[in-house]
């Protein structure tokens, strides 16, 4: 059985082109605007706050990669010196068609993965008085335009949801993003 697990694994290298394996490594950053979504027990409620994303990651082709982020969902002054934060840590799959010539020009793209989503009491000191982290799947779209090779600029739509102690929350972000190819 090995031999053929090997066998296979022999022959889907031997076929990737030279373009699969001439990626390019990247690093985004996103600023927009998140409406968080909170339920508990028939209460419904929602606010928006600033988000900001940073991430990078690896295209293997021009239209197939993987990517990681972190970023600030959402920050509430509670009073008392303390903040609540929302906070997400991820990891998923990229893809992205380019209509220009030489993968360049508008794009259309889309993301999924997993991302685990803390929920973080803190004083304005730094210290985290109580947290609570949930790992749920993300998903995003986006369009946009690649300059050159080396960097575009993105207009983003992210979903991600968290539950904390029966508390369901789902966080819709809108960003713009920009992206540096090396």
């Amino acid at each position: 059985m090995n031999k053929y697990v090997t066998l296979v694994a022999a022959i889907a290298l031997a076929t990737l082109s030279t373009d699969a394996m001439a990626g390019q490594a990247f690093l985004r950053a996103e600023l927009g605007s998140s409406d968080t979504e909170v339920r508990y027990d028939g209460f419904r409620g929602s606010e928006s706050d600033t988000s900001g994303v940073v991430g990078g990651g690896y295209w293997f082709t021009p239209n197939i990669g993987v990517e990681g982020h972190v970023g600030s969902l959402y920050n509430k002054d509670l009073g008392y010196d303390e903040e609540l934060d929302l906070v997400s840590i991820g990891v998923g799959v990229v893809a992205k068609k380019n209509f220009g010539a030489d993968n360049t020009g508008f794009f259309i793209g889309a993301r999924a993965g997993v991302a685990r989503m803390t929920a973080q009491v803190r004083e304005d000191t730094f210290d985290v008085v109580d947290d609570e982290s949930s790992t749920k799947p993300y998903y995003g779209v986006n369009v946009g335009y690649d300059f050159n090779r080396r960097w575009g600029l993105s207009l983003n739509y992210d979903r991600r949801k968290g539950e904390f102690s029966g508390v369901d929350v789902e966080v819709d972000t809108i960003s713009v993003g920009g992206e540096f190819r090396f």
